[in-house]
């Protein structure tokens, strides 16, 4: 843990959150700001900084973060489909630095992304 990450003080439960889910590996709750009727993030307990600080000892967590991703989603009314997003430093958008995916759902969940040449 993290004594100065917000995510890492809402595990810890120092920081009431609108919770989604949780279990002994991972905590999932809404979005402050949503984006969407449909947007929460799944956070693992342990604190990693980004996916780019992810090891192989990781792999088994994040994993289980996507497999739980679509029922969760499917829960909180997201059924015909959903965005998962995780910013990843800097120029990745990456606010908080505790790796998090953002569960993003429901009608126009955001304008499609189109690729510039």
């Amino acid at each position: 843990m993290d004594p100065n990450c917000i995510f890492c003080k809402i595990v810890k439960g120092e920081i009431p959150s609108k919770k989604v889910y949780e279990d002994d590996e991972m905590l999932a709750f809404h979005d402050i700001h949503p984006l969407a009727p449909v947007h929460f993030m799944l956070i693992p307990r342990k604190h990693i900084a980004s996916l780019a600080e992810a090891t192989p000892e990781d792999a088994g967590v994040l994993g289980r973060m996507m497999a739980i991703a679509g029922r969760l989603a499917r829960e909180q009314g997201s059924t015909e489909g959903f965005r998962t997003i995780v910013n990843t430093g800097r120029i990745g958008r990456q606010d908080v630095y505790h790796l998090h995916i953002h569960i993003i759902g429901g009608p126009n969940p955001l304008p499609r992304m189109i690729a510039k040449e």
